[in-house]
């Protein structure tokens, strides 16, 4: 806990729905995003928990007041392929401005680093330009950029990696 009242820790019950529901609500009424995007967020994540590696997965989340914060988590499953995968990074409105984004961003590169992943990279897309700026903040550039239609929009889908070791 810090000074802000903020907690950081792992998983918890109710953390899935909540997750879910944060990138579901966000996302709706933001970029009008449809139930395929929160559907593809809740089993994906359901599942990622459920089949949790210590040592090659890592998640945290963060609470305000007992309040729900903001997440994010790193998949290790193609590591050894593609590079570690950051996913479900999310600080809800209400809290962000408090540093919470910064500190996962900084903590999930941190865990990459200690696991010996040579590389790391997320999937987001064009206009997101406050998580942007921290990606960027931590090494990530943008790599590939596309047009696609998903989630009932269109978007520009962008890859970010930040190489990690040679």
């Amino acid at each position: 806990m810090t000074g802000t009242g903020i907690i950081y820790g792992g998983y918890s019950p109710g953390v899935v729905g909540r997750i879910t529901e944060i990138h579901a609500l966000y996302y709706h009424e933001h970029w009008n995003f449809d139930i395929s995007f929160e559907t593809h967020v809740g089993r994906e994540l359901s599942e990622f928990l459920r089949d949790f590696r210590d040592g090659k997965d890592f998640f945290r989340t963060a609470t305000v007041g007992g309040r729900f914060a903001g997440s994010i988590a790193i998949t290790g499953k193609d590591a050894a392929s593609e590079g570690a995968r950051l996913r479900w990074f999310i600080v809800t409105p209400e809290f962000q401005g408090l540093g919470i984004g910064r500190r996962l961003i900084h903590e999930a590169v941190g865990f990459c680093r200690e696991a010996g992943y040579r590389r790391v990279f997320l999937w987001t897309f064009k206009g997101l330009d406050r998580a942007r700026a921290l990606y960027e903040s931590e090494g990530f550039q943008l790599t590939a950029e596309h047009d696609v239609g998903q989630w009932g929009n269109k978007i520009t889908e962008q890859m970010f990696a930040l190489e990690l070791r040679r």
